[in-house]
């Protein structure tokens, strides 16, 4: 054949080295293809003569995806490794030729060859998504020590959807949240980590991952997966969504496990918003707690509360101090009797009078007044006409402190109300006496009113045109009677008038 060939011919030779390819006879037709030459076809002859080597270096020529194939199929059941993965080489910058390569090594058991293989094709020039998401695949698979460090290592190079589904598929739920947060779906990381607790949670992860959620509802689902798992870190999670939250809704889902005591800190931290949910609960913690201090601080700063209910609630403790509390409670509502009755049971009698000053209400006040006299409380009566001072009768005060022989008791009061009293007397006289003495005084300035052109006549030795000089008149002179618009002027003093009346018979004209 080597003769054949080598001589002048007119024969088909890729016909012939065909038909002897197909009958086996493989020397022959590699002589043949070699003359031709056909690489792709030569390459084949060489692996089915198993000279691996030589078809690899007669596949560089032909540099076809198919012959590469053909080449590296034949090295991995040889186990040729080696050659076998110089001929991948050139298969797995192909994404569509990549799967079925990863599948004919995986069946063939060959793992450690093939991660080395796509690990080897990285840093080419060619390599893309399909083989950074392929190799993520294999580490899942059969090494997942590594792939949590070559996920850092190469994030913005993966398919993260489809690594995703084969760590899903292999139980890798730490990676599988990791993938998640870099792809942005942190609904889904958070839905992981809760599902997936003891491999995939991690609280300060977690609640970086809580303030980037989207579903509302994810927040509630959070809470209780806390209260259930991780109760002490509960307060620390509250923290970081109480502004997304409704805090009425939070009190009702840690209710329902009757634990509202465990989230305290976020309660106090939340109420500044007055809502009525949380001042209940705060409240309710308090009571069962018996922190009469801390309960009467709340109920001072937050009014938004079902107050009635506390005070029912409270007016039959067995503690003296949450009574005193019930007993406020009605005050601020204006209950003011009923608080009075309360205090009056447990000898309270200060806050009884307080509160009979703040209602402002007389007959409330007589009526206590009326309690310590008869129960002959003398000392009680003298501090609440003290207290209660502007709401008390003093002819009340008086006749109450006389019946019962308590006039020593009251006797400070009606000092001040007779000191009052004088002082309010006083005040109305020299109010009375400044009154008329101006009065007394603009009186007096209106009789002494002279008009101006007046003046010149009232003047000795003047006289006006049309009238003698009254000075000459003498006190003989009868008095002009009094004209309207002068008014009528006191004895002793000369009328003024219009000057043409005044004159009298026998005067004369100047």
């Amino acid at each position: 054949m080597e003769e054949f060939v080598s001589n002048t011919n007119s024969a088909n030779l890729k016909m012939i080295g065909d038909r002897l390819y197909d009958e086996q006879g493989f020397k022959a037709a590699r002589i043949l293809f070699a003359a031709i030459p056909d690489n792709a076809r030569l390459a084949s002859t060489h692996v089915q003569l198993g000279e691996y080597a030589q078809a690899v270096d007669i596949a560089k020529k032909a540099n076809n995806a198919k012959t590469w194939k053909e080449v590296n199929t034949a090295c991995v059941k040889a186990e040729q490794f080696r050659l076998a993965q110089v001929a991948a080489m050139h298969i797995i910058v192909h994404p569509d030729h990549l799967e079925d390569l990863i599948a004919q090594y995986e069946k063939a058991g060959h793992f450690e060859e093939l991660i080395s293989l796509l690990d080897s094709g990285l840093s080419q020039e060619r390599a893309h998504v399909g083989m950074f998401t392929e190799l993520g695949v294999l580490y899942a698979k059969y090494k997942p020590e590594k792939l949590t460090d070559f996920i850092k290592m190469n994030t913005q190079k993966l398919n993260i959807p489809k690594l995703i589904q084969a760590c899903e598929r292999h139980n890798l739920w730490e990676q599988v949240v990791f993938l998640y947060m870099q792809y942005d779906e942190f609904d889904s990381a958070a839905n992981t980590m809760m599902a997936h607790s003891p491999t995939a949670f991690s609280h300060d992860q977690f609640q970086m991952v809580m303030q980037k959620i989207s579903n509302m509802e994810l927040y509630y689902r959070a809470i209780q997966f806390y209260l259930d798992e991780e109760p002490m870190q509960v307060n620390s999670l509250l923290n970081t969504i109480s502004a997304k939250v409704d805090h009425a809704r939070v009190v009702q889902l840690v209710k329902k496990i009757d634990n509202l005591p465990l989230i305290l800190p976020y309660l106090k931290q939340v109420q500044v918003h007055n809502v009525a949910g949380v001042n209940d609960a705060v409240n309710d913690i308090y009571v069962e707690a018996e922190q009469y201090e801390d309960l009467r601080q709340s109920i001072d700063d937050f009014d938004n509360f079902d107050q009635i209910a506390l005070a029912q609630k409270l007016e039959k403790h067995e503690l003296c101090e949450m009574r005193r509390i019930a007993a406020k409670v009605y005050t601020k509502n204006k209950r003011f009797k009923q608080s009075i009755e309360l205090s009056k049971v447990d000898k309270m009698y200060k806050d009884c009078m307080e509160t009979a000053r703040d209602s402002g209400n007389a007959e409330l006040v007589e009526s206590l007044l009326r309690f310590f006299v008869e129960n002959d409380m003398s000392e009680c009566f003298c501090a609440c006409l003290y207290t209660c001072y502007d709401y008390v009768r003093p002819d009340v005060a008086l006749e109450l402190a006389w019946r019962k022989n308590m006039l020593d008791f009251a006797m400070p009061y009606l000092i001040q109300v007779v000191k009052e009293y004088t002082g309010r007397i006083d005040a109305l006289d020299k109010k009375t006496i400044k009154k008329e003495e101006e009065e007394e005084k603009n009186k007096s300035a209106s009789n002494d009113y002279v008009p101006d052109y007046m003046m010149p006549a009232m003047m000795p030795g003047v006289g006006m045109p049309g009238m003698g000089n009254l000075a000459i008149m003498g006190p003989s002179a009868a008095p002009a009677p009094n004209m309207g618009g002068f008014g009528q002027q006191p004895m002793g003093q000369p009328q003024m008038g219009n000057p043409s009346m005044m004159m009298t018979p026998g005067m004369g004209r100047f």
